[in-house]
């Protein structure tokens, strides 16, 4: 065989090896090789080619990037319209929608519809001939597009080569539709890099996609980590799919990246349901969502209710309210906390965000504020996600004259003490111990949060802080009856309420007390892991930094600050005095651990689960015996994942940790 014939036969294994392991990632998200051994592969199939240019193939998975800057887009005729869709908003616009249906069908034959989730990014049609992609274009007027061929070739998630089934011949023409979009991973990054170069921020990721997808320059596209979901076809012939469900599942197997939480359902009272089960649940998602595409089934009905206007009468798009919106700055303001760091937050001129009026929104800290070069003035995008606390993602006009960069304050400005930075630290801290702030926000913390004393809320902390009633931990359980009483609106019976719940916290475990001991680095997972791992205050307390470390979770950083938080004279007198007025500070039987099935075994959860709750869960894999930990480890036995995985779920692939879902879980517990 001569070495010519050799480096043709190996260059088209390369591309059928790339090919397949990019639907392996982009499609079924089951990648078989790490990103090392895909590159390894790429530049041998690079190599290959620059060593004999005859080798180059068209739709080769090298010639993503690397056409020459356009200086304007062509414009083409779709094969077929590009129709928008009409919206509902409400249950009863969708079942008026449905009961169009039904009598337009005039038949009592079933009905049954299929949702998406409707992706906020940018619509383009993908044409394929005789399986391979030759033209894309952005939707336009529905009937043309611009041509961003050259473009979309650099999104990876695109198949350039249909994935076929041996045997089977590809459609002579087929055109797929889809959105483009930008993950919302992605969309900080590129935000990040902008703002690093100096150039000025996309508003957002929907922008963002339509922007990248229109760059004259397609290396700048391919630098963008876009991505698409395919939902549908336009022009085709000769397939044998029915309806809506069997395209997408046909259009799945060959290559194409279909939406995995696209369902089927037998009545328009589930697709209501499922309209507002995502309405909820839209921020486990790295995209963004604004409502769900509802279709009818089957390919015949909807060819006999036919469309308006080009708008199609067998689909409605239901969508929900915007979770963002644009507003004024009005003021930049700061809140110490309770382990002294100045949290600066957004005060906003009210607006309606996801049906919820904001006036408020965090700013996280002064190196984000300037990332993003916000300023006080300005018209900024507020966002909110679910039940998260509105965040101020960024202008979205130019500065206001006047304007200047955001500048933490020098001085605490509760105590006025000099602020500090310490190294390696993204946020600024008040270092007086005798701050007002560490004492108030560590009581609000511990009434709430950690130890959750019903009927002593955060109003009531700060008129008993501002009387002067309270100014401690001890303080608290010192407090009478009479002083409560003393407090405008409180009678003798609501008094005596919250006296006696205070006192019922007493019995709170051990955990919870260290939860609510404002020790730096330590949240619920980690109190929980030291309470289990030492038993008692008194035995932490005498534990060097090496030994806290032991405990699962606990690195070496945070093993130095527990440490150093109970070497303080003043610390360990907070934790005797509390011990003196009865509580809890050692492990009691009740939560020592269980010896069970799965003892030895340890467990973390993620993402969202449809029939536990997560402290459900943790509650019944540790009342087996199983540990169940924040993080993935090499201790790791599983990891427990939901709907919505995230990074962790990332880590323990890349880990080779076994990813149980649901059905396992169950199996775990004994069904």
């Amino acid at each position: 065989m001569s070495s010519t014939t050799s480096s043709e036969q190996r260059a088209a294994e390369l591309r059928r090896l790339l090919d397949y392991h990019l639907y392996r990632y982009h499609v079924l998200d089951e990648p078989e090789i790490s990103d090392g051994e895909y590159d390894a592969l790429f530049d041998e199939l690079v190599a290959l080619e620059e060593a004999d240019p005859e080798l180059v193939d068209p739709d080769s998975p090298t010639r993503r990037v690397g056409a020459t800057p356009s200086d304007r887009f062509q414009k083409v005729e779709h094969l077929s319209p590009m129709g928008s869709l009409e919206k509902v908003t409400t249950d009863e616009a969708l079942a008026k929608w449905a009961e169009d249906v039904r009598k337009r069908l005039d038949s009592d034959e079933p009905v049954v519809f299929v949702t998406e989730p409707k992706i906020d990014g940018s619509a383009v049609s993908l044409v394929y001939e005789e399986g391979v992609f030759v033209r894309g274009a952005t939707r336009g007027d529905g009937r043309r597009g611009e041509d961003v061929s050259v473009n979309l070739k650099t999104i990876r998630a695109i198949s350039l080569r249909m994935q076929l089934p041996p045997g089977e011949r590809p459609p002579p023409v087929l055109e797929v539709r889809g959105e483009v979009y930008l993950p919302l991973s992605g969309f900080r990054k590129l935000n990040e890099r902008l703002v690093a170069e100096g150039k000025k921020v996309a508003p957002n990721p929907r922008n963002a996609a339509a922007g990248s997808l229109r760059q004259l320059d397609p290396r700048v596209t391919g630098s963008r980590p876009l991505a698409i979901w395919v939902h549908g076809m336009g022009h085709h012939r000769g397939l044998p799919a029915t309806g809506h469900w069997n395209a997408l599942e046909w259009l799945r197997e060959r290559g194409f990246r279909t939406n995995p939480h696209a369902a089927r359902h037998e009545t328009i009272e589930s697709v209501a349901s499922a309209c507002h089960l995502w309405e909820t649940r839209r921020a486990e998602l790295d995209y963004e969502i604004d409502g769900l595409v509802v279709k009818v089934d089957s390919f015949d009905q909807q060819r006999r209710l036919g469309a308006l206007h080009e708008r199609p009468r067998w689909a409605r798009a239901f969508k929900w309210a915007p979770m963002s919106a644009e507003t004024p700055l009005l003021a930049i303001n700061i809140r110490v906390g309770r382990t002294g760091a100045l949290n600066p937050w957004a005060s906003l001129e009210p607006v309606e965000v996801g049906g919820v009026t904001v006036s408020t929104a965090t700013l996280h800290n002064e190196e984000d504020i300037n990332r993003k070069d916000i300023r006080v003035g300005d018209v900024v995008r507020v966002q909110r996600a679910g039940d998260v606390i509105p965040q101020v993602v960024g202008p979205v006009l130019p500065h206001a004259p006047g304007t200047s960069p955001f500048r933490m304050p020098a001085r605490c400005p509760l105590c006025d003490a000099e602020v500090v930075k310490p190294e390696g630290e993204a946020m600024h801290r008040c270092p007086n111990r005798a701050c007002p702030s560490r004492g108030l926000e560590t009581l609000i913390h511990w009434v709430g949060g950690a130890l959750d004393i019903e009927g002593v809320g955060e109003q009531l902390v700060r008129r008993l802080w501002s009387e002067g009633l309270v100014r401690s931990l001890p303080g608290l359980y010192r407090l009478t009856t009479a002083q409560l009483e003393e407090l405008q609106g409180y009678g003798t019976i609501s008094a005596a309420k919250a006296i006696e719940s205070i006192e019922r916290s007493k019995e709170q475990p051990f955990r919870r007390v260290l939860l609510g001991l404002n020790i730096p680095q330590v949240g619920w997972v980690t109190a929980a892991a030291l309470a289990s791992h030492f038993g008692t205050a008194e035995r932490l307390a005498a534990a060097s930094p090496e030994e806290i470390q032991e405990v699962d979770g606990v690195g070496p950083d945070r093993a130095e600050a527990i440490a150093e938080w109970f070497s303080d004279d003043e610390n360990r007198g907070l934790v005797e005095e509390l011990r003196s007025l009865g509580l809890r500070l050692e492990v009691g039987e009740e939560e020592r651990p269980k010896e069970g099935p799965l003892t030895g075994r340890t467990y973390v959860l993620t993402g969202t689960l449809e029939g536990y709750t997560r402290e459900d869960a943790r509650a019944a894999l540790e009342a087996l015996g199983a540990k169940v930990a924040d993080s993935v480890s090499r201790k790791t036995t599983g990891l427990i994942a939901g709907e919505g995985g995230g990074s962790k779920l990332s880590k323990a692939q890349k880990a080779g940790v076994p990813v149980l879902g649901e059905a396992e879980l169950r199996a775990l517990l004994g069904g």
